[in-house]
């Protein structure tokens, strides 16, 4: 099992100021969480999220790969359909500390373009007009950010990590995990893929059901120009 942390240390997000970790809420009483899922859109998996979110009326910011919407692009349109804001997640899910500049940013581009073709007779265009960007594993070299910056990007990061990619933990650990850290603000992370399947399906619905009863709404990320 690789390490990672459950909470973004503050320390961290000081350091990389130009991503964001967590929205602050000091000025309305109102408790917002913002749900994203990545690595989607994939078959089965991707239909429960969306169907569990429905129920509790959430919304939430989906981090696409681009060969996954090019594959089922009816799922993707679901998920856009149903209010939910969209994400790059880069075209497969690449390292970006692994990945020359150029190439990470044509990959980035290619999946733009899968993403733009069907936003474009969105209500969504207004709603959620700047582009979000989430790098895999989270690694990204500077110069990378920065090209993605200087294009209008956002760097959507995380406070909160469900944890459940995590295939050697137990599904109740996964919603600890985020009952136990996330508040007011907080940007959590799930995975709407095969490999976290197990995890998510125990972990989402008790999450969802948790802060629901505190009062708590599940907004996506909308970040106006």
């Amino acid at each position: 099992m690789s390490f990672y942390l459950i909470k973004t240390p503050k320390f961290i997000q000081n350091l990389f100021n130009e991503y964001i970790w967590s929205f602050s809420f000091t000025k309305t009483p109102k408790k917002v969480i913002h749900l994203t899922f990545d690595d989607g859109p994939t078959p089965e998996i991707t239909d429960w999220t969306l169907n569990i979110l429905k129920k509790h009326n959430a919304k939430a910011t989906f981090f696409c790969i681009g060969k996954n919407i090019d594959k089922h692009p009816e799922l993707f349109k679901r998920i856009i359909a149903e209010g939910h804001a969209i994400g790059n997640h880069t075209y497969n899910h690449l390292n970006g500390w692994k990945t020359n500049n150029t190439d990470y940013i044509k990959n980035i581009e290619k999946t733009e373009k899968s993403i733009q073709q069907y936003l474009k007779n969105s209500k969504l265009i207004t709603q959620n007009s700047k582009l979000l960007f989430r790098p895999p594993y989270g690694k990204i070299k500077n110069k990378q950010a920065k090209l993605l910056l200087k294009k209008g990007y956002s760097i959507i990061m995380w406070s909160v990590l469900s944890g459940d990619f995590d295939q050697t933990i137990r599904p109740e650990k996964c919603a600890e995990n985020v009952m136990k850290k996330a508040q007011n603000g907080s940007i959590i992370v799930f995975h709407d893929s095969v490999k976290a399947s197990k995890n998510i399906k125990f972990a989402l619905p008790k999450v969802l059901e948790y802060f629901d009863k505190k009062g708590y709404c599940f907004k996506r990320i909308a970040l106006p120009k």
